[in-house]
């Protein structure tokens, strides 16, 4: 029997992660969301509640699902952990867990599900960064940290399973998404925030770009914002 194509969503929160199960749905495959316990529930997308941090965890969530479908399709890591302060204020435990969210997280997502991908047929590799993968702001040292750190690993992910068949890109979202907490927290102009939809969309497109273009970063911004 045919196994199904599948997109796995890890970091399903709403706003993006949730765009992205219906952009990869509408696209024609089976997509399933991990969102980490205690978030908020959600009864119109699937999504699985696993904590991305804890490797067992992680494990024993997908290879249930490896097993029944075969190596996902399209991976996208897109945790949030956001952790803001003056660099006096931050602790090492700060830094610890913006690292763990962000970089262990995606460390434990690849070590499962590259080699799958590699040793059947191939696949896509996303992962979320943001302004913070270039440049640190000052208030955004363990977040930057972190950031960066996941862009580094992508790189050196991609120059490893590129050859192998697996297609690994590094996004860097310049701006802020849509939401309605993100509206009352900034009060911006609904036009110089980033629809999640969009963004979805052009995470499809990367998923179906042919070998002999890959890209392995790509940024997006909205129209007015500066860069």
């Amino acid at each position: 029997m045919a196994k199904t194509s599948w997109a796995l969503i890890g970091g399903a929160g709403p706003g993006l992660g949730t765009a992205l199960i219906e952009a990869f749905s509408a696209d024609g495959m089976t997509a399933i969301g991990l969102r980490r316990s205690g978030a908020p529930a959600d009864s119109t997308h699937n999504i699985r509640a696993c904590d991305l941090t804890d490797a067992d965890q992680l494990r024993a969530t997908l290879d249930p699902l490896i097993a029944e479908f075969g190596p996902p399709r399209v991976v996208v890591h897109n945790p949030s952990q956001m952790v803001r302060g003056d660099f006096d204020t931050l602790t090492p435990a700060d830094f610890d867990r913006c690292w763990q969210g962000i970089v262990l997280s995606a460390v434990h997502l690849a070590h499962i599900c590259l080699p799958v991908m590699a040793s059947g047929k191939g696949g896509t590799f996303i992962a979320t960064g943001a302004t913070a993968s270039q440049r640190g702001g000052a208030q955004f040292a363990a977040f930057a940290s972190a950031k960066f750190g996941l862009r580094g690993l992508c790189q050196s992910l991609a120059r490893a399973y590129h050859p192998k068949g697996v297609h690994v890109v590094h996004t860097i979202i310049d701006g802020i998404i849509a939401s309605d907490r993100a509206r009352a927290a900034y009060g911006m102009d609904p036009d110089q925030m980033m629809e999640p939809a969009d963004i979805a969309r052009q995470y499809v497109q990367l998923a179906a770009q042919p070998p002999s273009v890959w890209s392995h970063e790509a940024d997006f911004r909205p129209a007015p914002e500066r860069f």
